[in-house]
């Protein structure tokens, strides 16, 4: 394949650059240094009993500066591999194993351009990204013991490459697997991935859960917010940020991010869930080759495919070795894989400046026509939007960037891109969006599941929008939240963390009772089965499917769901009578008992001796032994209906099941005239494993303990532990 010349050396003189600022070491020169204390002495952190850093700043850029110096402190090496992934350079510390992963990347990123972006942003954001590279090389300039793997000198156009805190953003939905086939043909070596937390957990979905409380159904006729998010663990910590600009942040932030991701203010709170509202689409076409150029038909016209040549540096070794690929676009968006003889492209949202704008700026909304206003920027495109205020508004925004296109298609399969007619005609407006906002139930919920049952029978109505907009269906997390809200008026901070841990487990409603059955009816003629199984089943009968560390009936339930989700055709497929079906549940149930006994010596094993949280090392991808301490979990998986998700799965030399993912940073906020909130995090703020910070909050987070927000400052120096300029 032919490659562009002109494309080929701006590609090699960006990479060029790249390297020589990896390269610049952290020091910076003396104005920066003088600019970078000039920032320190307008921040002060003040780290709370918890090490949750609270981070007052004059401006916005000096609290930016100070929470990015607070985040490199307690976990620099996620912040650093965030931006090395975000920036398409994995391959450079993770060996050519990454090659394709980093080409994903910068099929969209491309370092050039964001330079640009990062040029032509208004004045004020320029200044939170100035502040934002300051931080972390004031952090290195004070620290110099860190070693990054990489990025030794942060450049401020690096934050527009890193927008969204979703766990897996837009970009991340592409199949590796797929661009390596089209773009590399030729076997590679796949090296151990360490750099990533392994999402093991095959079985547990990713999402979360939204709630927000009207003043019609609070005690204090206030209006309440259940933030939720289910990632991985250490995902994101915990932190506050303030100005004297109006800043008065706190939450979640993804790491490296200067911006509160999931959170609250003194007047309104904000969490996210995972849509499957439709803003990513593929197209193919059918490509003809000319003199060495490819072209695609569009309608009437033969169009040219452009050609871009990305380089793409990898370790070798010791050394640093450069693989070029050319990428091939089409009006749609970059040629992703080959199907059916055609090029499939996708195109997705692409909009730096916009995105972090949005991001950020909503932290500082003081009511709903500020928040609102930040949603009509139409940028977050992979998530739905659960909001409640101190004025009593709730709402919920089914997605936010949402294409306009022709209803004549299934927007869900790989559409036709030679019809001009599946072009996308701009976007809807938020009032064409499913939009829920002070409905007459009082509450909202979202799950990831349907947004047509969000407020009961106040909920929307599938028919008056476009399919495109909720491909969502019901899950078992959506049927329990509806369960635990009901028609109850009591609603308080301590009430709302009680309905989201509480231990029901719908998705066993119809397992449980099915083998049960199939039992009873087996166990009349096959006496083996009957001996095995009499008293497993009798477990299972009288268990009134909750879950808890001293439930035994939970322990057999769940090795049971394994064997049933192991199973060819437990999920549907070949239709089989009915004998033979009680027969096979019957069996399976036999598996799950023999299984667990000779994990544990006997199936009479409590749940908390094999759910299990532990935290040995601060490394990303997690290591886990059945030797090293760990604690107990009664909470379970989304996918059973657990509302407070704990997933769990085994590692190698482990029997025991150990939780990687799942509720994360969870806080419940009550807004007033003065804002309450509680919270819990997984383990703790810091990820070196030597600090105070690290496992402090474990057993709290494993029992569903919760501790007080330390909003406001004066009780916050009453429960300090640590009041400093940074670098100092």
């Amino acid at each position: 394949m032919k490659v562009n010349c002109n494309l080929k050396i701006m590609t090699l003189l960006s990479l060029l650059v790249m390297t020589l600022v990896s390269c610049s070491q952290g020091e910076g020169t003396r104005g920066e240094q003088a600019k970078w204390k000039r920032y320190a002495d307008n921040v002060t952190i003040i780290r709370d009993k918890w090490g949750v850093a609270h981070v007052y700043g004059k401006s916005d850029a000096d609290a930016v500066f100070g929470m990015i110096y607070a985040q490199c402190e307690d976990d620099f090496n996620r912040v650093e591999v965030n931006y090395i992934n975000s920036m398409g350079r994995m391959a450079e510390v993770g060996g050519e194993g990454f090659i394709y992963n980093d080409l994903r990347m910068r099929l969209f990123i491309d370092p050039e351009v964001v330079r640009k972006e990062y040029d032509e942003s208004p004045a004020w954001l320029k200044k939170l990204m100035n502040a934002f590279a300051s931080g972390a090389n004031y952090y290195l300039y004070t620290h110099p013991e860190v070693k990054p793997k990489l990025i030794t000198r942060f450049e401020p156009w690096m934050a527009l490459t890193f927008t969204e805190g979703s766990i897996g953003g837009d970009i991340e939905s592409i199949s590796v697997a797929r661009l390596r086939s089209f773009y590399g043909p030729e076997t590679i070596t796949l090296n151990n991935l360490p750099y990533y937390q392994e999402e093991t957990t095959e079985l547990e979905p990713a999402g979360s859960n939204g709630i927000a409380l009207g003043p019609s159904v609070t005690a204090s006729g206030k209006s309440i917010l259940l933030i939720n998010p289910h990632t991985s663990f250490y995902f994101r910590p915990e932190i506050k940020m303030v100005s004297e600009e109006g800043l008065n942040a706190y939450g979640a932030v993804t790491w490296g991010q200067f911006f509160i991701y999931q959170g609250f203010n003194e007047k309104c709170g904000w969490m996210h869930t995972s849509s499957q509202a439709d803003v990513i689409d593929h197209y193919s076409v059918t490509v003809e080759e000319e003199d060495g150029k490819y072209f695609y038909r569009h309608g009437d016209v033969l169009k040219p495919v452009t050609e871009k040549t990305i380089a793409l540096p990898y370790k070798d070794g010791d050394k640093i070795a450069v693989k070029e690929v050319t990428a091939y676009y089409t009006h749609h968006g970059p040629v992703i894989r080959e199907e059916d003889g055609k090029w499939v492209a996708v195109k997705l949202m692409v909009e730096h400046i916009d995105a972090l704008t949005q991001s950020f700026m909503r932290t500082k909304a003081t009511n709903f026509e500020e928040f609102n206003r930040t949603m009509e920027l139409k940028t977050n495109s992979s998530n739905n939007t659960v909001y409640a205020d101190a004025d009593g508004n709730i709402v919920y925004y089914h997605g936010n960037f949402m294409p306009r296109r022709s209803p004549d298609f299934d927007w869900r399969g790989t559409i036709d891109g030679n019809d001009p007619e599946t072009d996308w005609l701009g976007l809807h407006e938020i009032g064409e969006m499913i939009v829920i906002k002070n409905p007459g139930n009082g509450w909202i919920q979202n799950c990831n599941s349907t947004p047509f049952t969000a407020a009961a029978e106040f909920s929307p109505k599938k028919d008056d929008y476009p399919a495109y907009m909720s491909y969502d269906s019901e899950n078992a997390r959506g049927i329990h939240a509806v369960m635990v809200l009901g028609d109850r008026r009591d609603f308080t901070i301590d009430k709302v963390i009680e309905a989201a841990y509480d231990s029901y487990l719908p998705g066993f409603e119809e397992m449980i009772p099915d083998v049960i059955a199939a039992y009873d009816a087996v166990s009349k003629t096959d006496k083996a089965i009957r001996e095995k199984l009499k008293a497993p089943v009798e477990a299972l009968r009288n268990w009134d499917l909750r879950f808890s560390v001293s439930s035994i009936p939970m322990s057999l339930a769940y090795y049971y769901y394994i064997v049933q989700s192991a199973r060819p055709g437990a999920s549907g497929g070949e239709e089989i009578s009915p004998e033979s079906r009680e027969k096979q549940l019957c069996n399976a149930l036999t598996r799950a008992v023999d299984n667990l006994t000779a994990d544990f010596g006997t199936w009479e094993t409590q749940w908390g001796e094999i759910n299990r949280f532990q935290r040995l090392t601060g490394d990303i991808a997690g290591k886990f032994s059945d030797e090293e301490p760990s604690i107990p979990v009664g909470f379970a998986s989304a996918n059973l209906g657990s509302l407070a998700a704990f997933g769990a799965t085994t590692f190698p030399g482990t029997k025991r099941i150990y939780g990687t993912r799942g509720n994360s940073f969870v806080a419940v906020v009550e807004f007033g005239d003065k804002v309450k909130a509680k919270s819990s995090l997984a383990g703790g703020v810091s990820g070196d494993p030597s600090s105070p910070y690290f496992m402090n909050q474990a057993h709290m987070y494993a029992n569903g303990e919760f501790k007080d927000v330390l909003f406001y400052r004066e009780e916050l120096e009453k429960n300090s532990t640590r009041i400093y300029n940074p670098g100092k």
